[in-house]
């Protein structure tokens, strides 16, 4: 088909299907961005889950979003058949499909979207109209480029490749009371993808105690409800104060906790690419990861990685003894750290 038929003229009401990984999603901001870029009159609905919906409220390139939640009212064939009949009752002229599954593919056909557009990953070949190859050089793509790469076969070309999230007012107002005044950094302990991606927490606590003692920083745990474990070894092993909001927030307000902070000591995680969204300096520490393709986008992170030879394997759990985490030392994430703290003075 030939791909300058997608153009304002014939599009006015665009369904994104993002991700379903919180730092997948961040990563598909500059390709959303492109879209509304392109089709600047059009309406933009994103689908996603509920974790991941909470990302895109406020966000300036879409106009509504829809929970699709498949572990809840759409769980099952029939609840899957509810909220197609929902999404064809809306008469979306194309959708645009960030996720790879066929699901995505599935959805988007038997809403009736006349214009469907992805990577033919999946099995899905025949259900898009606009479909987008991909080999070896696409899948090594950096995930922003991968989701940019995806548009620009079919006309649509980034300006800009800047990533974005939004907070309302009441948002920022909300951080500002609930953390400490002055500069604080918040340590991340977690990784939802599997515990191979999980950093040492004693690790964690000596690093934070380094930044409270020779920096003056407060300390702020930040997690969800199944790092809490983790938060309280960390907290217990500190020998400064902290702040421990793990499990404790909504993704609005740890975004807005990111957002307001000096500086992150982290896991490959979602939370990683939310704070590189808000341009916060961050440490950035990989192990069973391709550093490659996830690492933090922007100018203002490093990264802190020992190569070892099972690296990147893409476990969830490590097999044998973690040496790519624990050959990271707490001076390795120091050294890193003071970097950033230098260059933001």
């Amino acid at each position: 088909m030939d791909l300058k038929e997608l153009n304002q003229k014939n599009i006015h009401r665009i369904l994104v299907r993002t991700t379903n990984w919180i730092g997948d999603a961040v990563m598909t901001t500059p390709a959303l961005n492109a879209v509304r870029e392109r089709f600047s009159d059009a309406h933009i609905t994103v689908v996603a889950n509920p974790l991941v919906a909470q990302l895109f409220e406020f966000h300036p390139d879409c106009d509504e979003v829809i929970v699709y939640d498949r572990q809840g009212r759409h769980a099952g064939f029939i609840g899957f058949l509810r909220f197609v009949a929902m999404l064809r009752g809306r008469k979306f002229d194309c959708a645009i499909l960030f996720q790879n599954a066929i699901e995505a593919a599935i959805m988007a056909f038997l809403a009736g979207v006349p214009k469907r557009l992805g990577y033919i990953t999946d099995g899905r070949r025949l259900l898009l109209n606009y479909p987008v190859p991909i080999g070896d050089e696409e899948r090594a793509l950096h995930h922003t480029d991968y989701y940019l790469h995806m548009l620009a076969q079919c006309g649509i070309k980034a300006e800009v490749k800047q990533q974005c999230l939004a907070l309302s007012p009441g948002e920022i107002q909300w951080a500002v009371e609930a953390i400490p005044r002055g500069r604080f950094a918040v340590i991340n302990p977690g990784a939802a993808y599997g515990s191979a991606k999980r950093w040492i927490p004693e690790r964690f606590a000596a690093v934070a105690d380094e930044l409270a003692s020779s920096y003056g920083m407060s300390i702020v745990l930040s997690g969800g409800p199944d790092e809490m474990e983790i938060g309280a070894d960390i907290a217990k092993a500190m020998q400064s104060p902290q702040q421990n909001l793990i499990g404790k927030t909504s993704v609005r307000q740890m975004m807005a906790v990111l957002a307001a902070s000096s500086l992150m000591i982290t896991n490959d995680s979602g939370p990683m690419h939310v704070a590189a969204a808000f341009g916060v300096p961050l440490v950035a520490i990989f192990g069973p990861t391709d550093h490659t393709t996830t690492s933090p986008w922007g100018t203002r992170s490093q990264i802190v990685r020992h190569p070892v030879e099972c690296s990147p394997c893409m476990l969830r759990q490590c097999p044998i003894d973690h040496r790519c985490m624990e050959r990271v030392t707490v001076e390795d994430v120091m050294s890193a750290a003071a970097g950033l703290l230098e260059n933001a003075t």
